[in-house]
């Protein structure tokens, strides 16, 4: 399952996340939106390293990250 989800339509490449993710998992990508803006990215391997604190969420002025956590059983 992914935790993070980049919305690319809003990305805008800036790489405020990446800068605040404290374990370093997003980076800027040479892939381009629509709009020619490079978008952040994460890889399958760093989806599971993520421990989906949202501060890359948080700092996005574009709110283009959602971050999913699992729920824990009970």
């Amino acid at each position: 399952m992914k935790k993070i989800v980049i919305d690319e339509e809003f990305c805008k490449g800036c790489g405020l996340c990446a800068e605040a993710c404290p374990k370093k998992l997003l980076s800027v990508g040479k892939k381009l939106n629509k709009q020619g803006y490079p978008l952040v990215e994460i890889s399958d391997e760093d989806q599971d390293k993520c421990v989906s604190c949202a501060l890359c969420a948080r700092v996005c002025p574009d709110v283009a990250i959602r971050v999913y956590r699992q729920k824990k059983a009970q």
